[in-house]
C-alpha cells in the first residue's frame, strides 16, 4: 500500500493540488492529512472541502492546532494566528466547521500512528524539534505494541528519527525524492513537513510518502505556484505577511 502523508496545508489550494497530483503519480492509493488544513491561507472552505472528499474516499485525518482555533478562534488576536483563525471561522460553513471539530487527535493503521504534534499529549501542540521531544512521542506511541511508525507534521520540516542499538533516537535529515528504508524491527518517527508553509527557505511544498509493502518512505518536494497562492492572500484581509513567506519559504 502506497500512502501520501499531507500535513499542515494551511488553506494553500494550490500547494494542496500540486502535492496530490505528484501523489497520484507515485501510484499513491491512501492519504493521510496530518492537521493544520487551514489557518494563513486564503482557500480554507475549498481545501476543507477536498479534505472531506478524502475522507468519504477512505482517506484518515486528524487534527491540528489551526484547524482548532478555526472552530473556536480565541477571544483576543494576541497572535497572527489568532487573526488568521477568526477570518478563517468566518468563511466556513456550519458543516465544515463541524467537520474540522470532529476530527479525531490520533489515529491508528496497522503499525502507523499518525498525529499533528506529540503522541504524548497531542492536545499540547508540542512541537517535535529533537529528539528529545521526539522521544517522548516515540514511548507514548510504542505502548501499543503493534505501533512501528509515528507520522506528525507542525514543525514544517521534513525530518526523520529512528531508535537504533542503543536507547536513544538517531536524527536523519532526508533527501528529497530518495526512498529510505524503514524496517519495521526498529520505531520510526518522521515530520513530514508541510504542504502549504515550507519554512526552510525553500518554498516547494513538502509531503512525504511511505510504501507498507517495500519499508520505504520518501519525502517530496513538489513545485507549485506559490505566486497565485501568494496573491490569493493579499486579496484578502488577511496580513501580507502571509502572502511574503509563501515566496520565500519561511
Amino acid at each position: 500500500m502506497k500512502w501520501a502523508l499531507l500535513s499542515d496545508i494551511h488553506a494553500n489550494l494550490q500547494a494542496m493540488d500540486a502535492c496530490m497530483a505528484h501523489a497520484h503519480a507515485q501510484g499513491v492509493q491512501r492519504f493521510a492529512l496530518l492537521g493544520d488544513l487551514v489557518g494563513y491561507g486564503a482557500n480554507p472552505g475549498a481545501v476543507v472541502d477536498k479534505a472531506m472528499a478524502l475522507a468519504e474516499q477512505g482517506a484518515l485525518l486528524v487534527k491540528g492546532n489551526h484547524d482548532d482555533m478555526a472552530v473556536a478562534p480565541p477571544e483576543s488576536n494576541r497572535t497572527v494566528g489568532d487573526a488568521s483563525a477568526a477570518w478563517t471561522h468566518d468563511r466556513l460553513s456550519v458543516s465544515q466547521r463541524r467537520f474540522l471539530a470532529a476530527l479525531p487527535m490520533t489515529c491508528q493503521d496497522g503499525p502507523m500512528l499518525m498525529v499533528h504534534a506529540s503522541v504524548d499529549a497531542p492536545h499540547r501542540w508540542r512541537y517535535v524539534y529533537d529528539q528529545q521531544v521526539a522521544t517522548l512521542s516515540l514511548d507514548a506511541a510504542s505502548e501499543q505494541p503493534e505501533v512501528r511508525y509515528v507520522f506528525g507534521g507542525h514543525v514544517h520540516f521534513q525530518t526523520l528519527y529512528y531508535r537504533g542499538a542503543s536507547a536513544g533516537l538517531m536524527k536523519f535529515t532526508p533527501t528529497p525524492g530518495v526512498p529510505v528504508p524503514v524496517a519495521r524491527h526498529r520505531l520510526w518517527l518522521a515530520t513530514v513537513g508541510s504542504v502549504g508553509q515550507p519554512r526552510d527557505g525553500n518554498p516547494l511544498a513538502m509531503y512525504a510518502m511511505m510504501d507498507t509493502a517495500k519499508s520505504q518512505l520518501t519525502f517530496h518536494r513538489v513545485a507549485y505556484d506559490h505566486a497565485a497562492a501568494a496573491a490569493a492572500i493579499l486579496r484578502t484581509e488577511l496580513p501580507a505577511f502571509f502572502a511574503d513567506r509563501l515566496e520565500l519559504g519561511r
